[in-house]
């Protein structure tokens, strides 16, 4: 799927890569995932792109956007809008599929393949565009959960799919052990701290 000679640009839909590998059950280890890629292709950019809170004084994602932004990435971020439903409910929305389509069409003339991080459907449209222009593109999202976080219509819209879970021993942290028994600990869902 992938040809060390070609030009590469990584997209990583954050709000859909977490609860991916949250619905997986691992860690992500972000400096693997940038190796990674880089030994797959000449690597010319990889992005994140994530809503932020403005009104919480801490937020859990900050500090993980702060390594990312240090550590070779390039990092998208804009206020997530807090809003109050019909029902009284505390929603927040914190969409950023334009951002990271406006910035995979702006790079396409200057890469061979773009790789997504995402499952969602919402992406086909850009994909299209980015196929209509000579890039190959790969979707990185699981079926391997119950219900599958990829969308189907993606799948088949993508020219490779990558189940994340297949990634698993190549960016994933490894398990932590117990300092008492030094038997595993059962897996745990993933956390949001620089890696």
């Amino acid at each position: 799927m992938f040809h060390s000679n070609e030009r590469l640009a990584v997209f990583i839909d954050g709000a859909n890569f977490h609860a991916t590998a949250k619905a997986l059950e691992f860690d992500i280890d972000y400096r693997l995932l940038r190796q990674e890629f880089m030994r797959r292709g000449k690597l010319l950019r990889i992005s994140y792109y994530t809503a932020l809170l403005d009104s919480d004084e801490y937020s859990p994602i900050r500090p993980l956007v702060d390594w990312l932004d240090y550590n070779g990435f390039n990092v998208i971020t804009k206020p997530a809008k807090e809003f109050i439903d019909s029902l009284g409910r505390r929603k927040i929305k914190s969409n950023m599929h334009v951002e990271l389509a406006v910035g995979a069409i702006e790079i396409a003339p200057y890469v061979d393949h773009i790789v997504i991080f995402t499952g969602d459907a919402d992406f086909c449209p850009l994909i299209k565009s980015l196929q209509r222009k000579g890039v190959r593109v790969s979707v990185v999202s699981t079926i391997q959960s119950q219900p599958p976080i990829n969308s189907d219509v993606l799948r088949r819209q993508c020219d490779d799919f990558i189940d994340l879970d297949d990634l698993r021993d190549v960016i994933g942290r490894p398990q932590r052990e117990t300092r008492s028994s030094q038997s595993p600990r059962p897996k745990s869902t993933v956390t949001i701290e620089a890696p």
